[in-house]
């Protein structure tokens, strides 16, 4: 199966919602209460029985958190056991994992790579001691180091690396030390985030007490094209706003199931879940989502239906967050009318600023029309 064909069957993403300690700019659900993983599984199993019909089948599997790599042993085989009994799999899936490189040693990636994993995903953030430290990592520049070289010997399909910039006091030489440390490892995909900073988070409510600046705008862009340019000369396409990849065949193919809107299955607490009109999530409690299992009930929260109008405006972000951008004929067949003479007027004023290309039936966006790539979907 081609990594084009697998982007319209299903993904599942399984939520690991356990940290040994939050870093204070994630606003993502996890707890620290580590001990209760094994209640949290007991659920998860009775979890994927209840969609065991309704979603049989998978190409792609994420597991992503909180952290998985504070699991065990014991429990990543029990997880991959449950999930071969309960649902198939393409022979060809990419299944990634989540790790932080606090947890992992070479006998633990070498275990990973052995239960069917061929993709890692490694939070670095930074090599960076100084940046680490403000970000709140349980590791240091080392071990960031460390694990990499392990990840690199051990046989993997596929690595890949999250960084972070825009980060107080990072200056663009220290963030390109970065970028020239990650791509000179054999990884062939690189996810690069610009900080954002959430209400309610220890570094949000930080901000907002001005205990520091954020890079102003001009910076942010600077940081953003200069990423792409760096990143460009050893052989990364810039194929989404935040995300690089060695060739087609390294680029997410699970993340891209939510910039194509394709299906995909979340369990655990907070988990979202689309079926290509639907949309659903989990309860954001690891005590309510235990609760409503242990009561034979489904644990989501809420749901909504997406109106056209929801779904073309969806597909517009989306899509022009990503290089290949929106295909013309797909889009007006989903929703009717014809792109190119509804919308002439603003699509040739953005060809004139350089913001997109039209060419061979897709609407694409230029590397300075992904930076304002939700101006773009207003059209």
């Amino acid at each position: 199966m081609s990594t084009t064909e697998g982007n319209f069957h299903p993904g599942l993403y399984i939520h690991i919602p356990f940290c040994k300690r939050k870093c204070p700019y994630c606003n993502f659900y996890s707890t620290t209460n580590l001990g209760c993983i094994d209640a949290f599984f007991r659920a998860l199993a009775l979890e994927m029985v209840l969609y065991q019909e309704r979603f049989p089948y998978f190409d792609t599997l994420y597991i992503g958190g909180g952290t998985p790599s504070v699991l065990d042993r014991t429990k990543f085989e029990t997880l991959f056991q449950n999930l071969r009994d309960t649902f198939s799999f393409s022979a060809q899936a990419e299944v990634t994992v989540e790790v932080n490189p606090a947890d992992f040693n070479a006998d633990l990636f070498s275990f990973l790579r052995d239960l069917g994993v061929n993709r890692l995903n490694i939070g670095v953030q930074s090599f960076d001691d100084d940046i680490l430290s403000f970000l709140g990592r349980r590791h240091n520049a080392r071990e960031a180091k460390e694990s990499m070289a392990w990840a690199c010997q051990s046989g993997f399909d596929h690595l890949g690396l999250d960084l972070i910039y825009g980060i107080p006091g990072q200056s663009l030489e220290s963030w390109l030390n970065d970028l020239e440390y990650a791509a000179n490892l054999p990884v062939d995909h690189l996810s690069c985030y610009q900080l954002t900073l959430e209400q309610g988070t220890p570094l949000g409510t930080r901000y907002q007490n001005g205990e520091f600046d954020l890079p102003d705008d001009q910076s942010q862009l600077d940081f953003f094209l200069k990423t792409s340019e760096f990143l460009s000369c050893f052989g990364y396409v810039h194929y989404e706003v935040s995300n690089f990849a060695k060739g087609t065949e390294a680029m997410a193919r699970h993340n891209r199931k939510y910039w194509n809107h394709t299906s995909y299955l979340g369990l655990g607490p907070a988990a979202h879940s689309f079926d290509g009109k639907r949309r659903w999530w989990n309860r954001k409690s690891l005590a309510l989502y235990l609760e409503d299992l242990g009561k034979g009930l489904s644990p989501v929260e809420e749901d909504e239906w997406l109106t056209s109008d929801q779904l073309r405006l969806e597909t517009l972000f989306l899509g022009f967050r990503t290089h290949g951008g929106i295909d013309i004929a797909r889009f007006d067949r989903n929703f009717g009318g014809n792109l190119l003479s509804d919308k002439a007027e603003i699509l040739a004023r953005y060809t004139q600023e350089g913001l997109i290309v039209i060419e061979d039936g897709f609407i694409a966006p230029t590397l300075s029309g992904m930076a304002v790539a939700d101006q773009l979907a207003l059209i």
